[in-house]
């Protein structure tokens, strides 16, 4: 398995023959050169959307229409984009799963809010969510945008995830912080990778507390597309 930061939340996540880009917003992210586009995206088999806000969905419709192939997601957004955008989808919602040849994907609740700006203001974009990313023989939890959730509880119970990739910011999603009690509190991982920070001043800038509050964890603070193998 190998994973690759986009910056901020975006992942390029090679797995059981499958190239995943998730959340892939590069096109005015100050994180991402633009110069490694084309070498971000190439290969990929799907797109893996969490929720609608254009800091995580930015270039998904692009990257999707140049490479034919499909977006991975709530089911009410992606609807609505196969119809106005002819693009192909993989719509489910919370708690189902879809299979990508060797690759387990189940959609998990977020707390967190989702839409597509427009003139007239937001627009409804579908509910915001996580992933559980199964194989090779093991589990990735992407957080998408959110908060500390109960939820956690159960993710945890029912697929043991050994990976997280957890928003951590600040402002927007938990923090660092509530990431590490997060983490400590509900989940066994073995690795993980905080995301959503440093893009913006207002976003926490390292993962100190992070790493501080998870003793025992491989807390991995990820660089723009160098590959972090697992």
């Amino acid at each position: 398995m190998k994973i690759k930061w986009l910056g901020h939340s975006g992942f390029r996540i090679e797995i059981a023959g499958q190239i995943l880009l998730v959340d892939p917003w590069m096109t005015g992210n100050p994180m991402f050169d633009p110069a490694l586009r084309a070498e971000a995206i190439a290969g990929a088999t799907h797109v893996l959307l969490s929720h609608a806000h254009g800091d995580h969905s930015g270039d998904t419709l692009s990257i999707v229409k140049e490479l034919g192939i499909p977006v991975v997601g709530i089911y009410d957004l992606l609807a609505w984009w196969q119809q106005t955008e002819g693009i192909e989808t993989i719509g489910f919602n919370k708690g189902g799963t879809v299979k990508l040849d060797d690759v387990s994907i189940t959609m998990v609740n977020a707390t967190h809010s989702s839409s597509i700006a427009s003139d007239s203001g937001p627009i409804y974009g579908g509910t915001e969510c996580g992933f559980m990313i199964s194989g090779e023989g093991k589990t990735i939890y992407f957080s998408g945008d959110t908060d500390v959730m109960a939820d956690m509880e159960i993710f945890e119970a029912l697929h043991h995830p050994d990976i997280g990739i957890l928003c951590t910011g600040g402002h927007f999603t938990m923090d660092m912080a509530r990431a590490a009690w997060a983490a400590k509190r509900y989940f066994n991982f073995k690795t993980v990778i905080p995301c959503h920070y440093r893009t913006f001043p207002l976003l926490e800038q390292s993962a100190e507390k992070l790493t501080a509050g998870l003793p025992g964890v491989n807390v991995i603070e990820p660089e723009v597309m160098q590959a972090i193998d697992l």
